[in-house]
């Protein structure tokens, strides 16, 4: 009889890419498996998982709202309602196994796997755990982590450490930077910033960009520009008539992006590291500064202590970015040292480990 995993979580990239890498490498090991994502309603997720041929429930949740205290009155009811969603789910699906990612979603699906005594898996990208895989770590039957240094969140006997894993279409990309930069209609003689804010979008990092556009122009340089939804309007108007500019909310094709750039200007998200490491570029990092705990600051520091990526801190984004992006853009011996150090940080086969070890116990 065939195998059932619920792999629960979502919200950002940086959840749902793991998890659908998860998916994909069961799928490898056993093409038979069934799997059934569980997302939140309303949340990225339940587009990205269907794009990506997997059956997706979504539940009735939200995450807790720090800055409005008000909005938090219906949360009780709705992880009450979530939780008879998910029993209903377990019903009838009947899963052999639970992981969790990470999202609103993961705490009631991993609680009731939990319950039920079904063997519960947790991956934690970030350098720091978030509050739900904390409390599902103790009754957790392993937890795959990014990084070392994990025991002062987790049961240390639980742990293994994978690294991230990156979407098969980045690990095992074979396009071309001329592939790419056609992709983008953009011109193969001059150097190519890629400028990314999450899945979710930057601020800081859009308006930073927006304001130095010219700058960048001026010096040779092109940009592909993913806004995020809330700032791609302005940043479209801003560069209606412009050459060497591609805009847009979010890249489908992110390989093809990779493949083009020649420097790239990202937050710090575990998945976004993971995701640079593996495909060798020279990166400006600027750091989500209200990320739990300033992880993504961490997360970014593990490069630059390596020589491995630059930093920009988001309150310096303005000032500093666009100087930095162009004189990193003229120093051919700079780039090739950061291309050469975070090569040697690539993790390619964590997805392959991840699904291998939950083989095991299901």
């Amino acid at each position: 009889m065939a195998k059932r995993v619920i792999i629960a979580g979502g919200g950002t990239g940086g959840h749902i890419f793991p998890a659908i890498a998860i998916a994909n490498a069961l799928k490898k090991i056993d093409s038979s498996i069934e799997i059934l994502f569980v997302g939140a309603k309303g949340r990225m997720e339940m587009e990205k998982v269907p794009q990506a041929g997997y059956k997706i429930e979504g539940l009735d949740i939200a995450g807790f709202n720090r800055s409005s205290l008000i909005k938090n009155i219906g949360l009780p009811l709705k992880l009450v309602k979530s939780l008879l969603q998910v029993r209903k789910i377990f019903k009838q699906f009947k899963p052999d196994a639970a992981i969790g990612v990470g999202g609103y979603s993961s705490y009631p699906v991993l609680r009731t796997a939990q319950a039920k005594g079904i063997p519960t898996f947790i991956h934690e990208s970030n350098s720091f755990a978030g509050k739900s895989n904390k409390m599902l770590g103790k009754k957790a039957t392993k937890i795959f982590t990014g990084t070392e240094g994990m025991e002062k969140f987790f049961p240390a006997e639980k742990i293994m450490v994978t690294g991230n894993p990156v979407r098969r279409e980045i690990a095992e990309t074979t396009v071309t930077r001329s592939e790419g930069i056609k992709f983008f209609s953009l011109d193969e003689a001059k150097k190519i910033v890629l400028v990314v804010g999450g899945s979710l979008g930057a601020r800081s990092i859009n308006e930073t960009i927006d304001a130095g556009l010219d700058e960048l122009l001026n010096n040779g340089l092109q940009l592909i520009w993913q806004t995020g939804k809330p700032y791609s309007a302005k940043a479209k108007e801003r560069t209606i008539d412009r050459q060497g500019v591609w805009v847009n909310d979010f890249i489908r094709q992110m390989e093809y992006a990779y493949a083009a750039a020649d420097i790239v200007v990202a937050r710090a998200g575990a998945m976004t590291v993971a995701e640079l490491c593996v495909v060798k570029k020279p990166v400006l990092f600027v750091p989500y500064p209200f990320a739990a705990e300033d992880h993504q600051t961490v997360n970014a520091m593990q490069l630059v202590k390596r020589n491995a990526a630059l930093m920009v801190k988001d309150s310096e984004v303005m000032k500093k970015v666009v100087p930095m992006i162009t004189e990193l853009a003229k120093n051919e011996a700079k780039q090739e040292e950061l291309r050469k150090n975070i090569a040697r940080l690539a993790i390619i086969n964590a997805d392959r480990r991840i699904a291998e070890e939950i083989m095991k116990v299901i």
